[in-house]
């Protein structure tokens, strides 16, 4: 199993958690996962409108208390295509 990679955005408010979460999906391999936990109110709906945006995938979406962990995959590589 590939490894997840972490974002602890605990603290962090709005739009700061979707920003730290972009940056990290630009420096990471096509299909990785992606563990965010924040406890910014606008967060959940805030994430799934990225998702939404960027093609990745929202694989779990769960609280721990005051707490949203979102789980994400990013979007593969598009295959090249070869025309013949």
């Amino acid at each position: 199993m590939k490894d997840i990679l972490r974002l602890d955005c605990v603290g962090m408010r709005c739009p700061r958690p979707i920003i730290e979460l972009a940056k990290a999906a630009r420096k990471a391999p096509p299909g990785t996962l992606v563990e965010v936990r924040s406890d910014d109110l606008a967060f959940e709906s805030d994430v799934t409108a990225w998702c939404d945006t960027t093609q990745a995938s929202l694989v779990e979406l769960q609280r721990e208390g005051p707490v949203c962990i979102a789980r994400i995959r990013l979007r593969p590589a598009q295959e090249e295509r070869h025309d013949p």
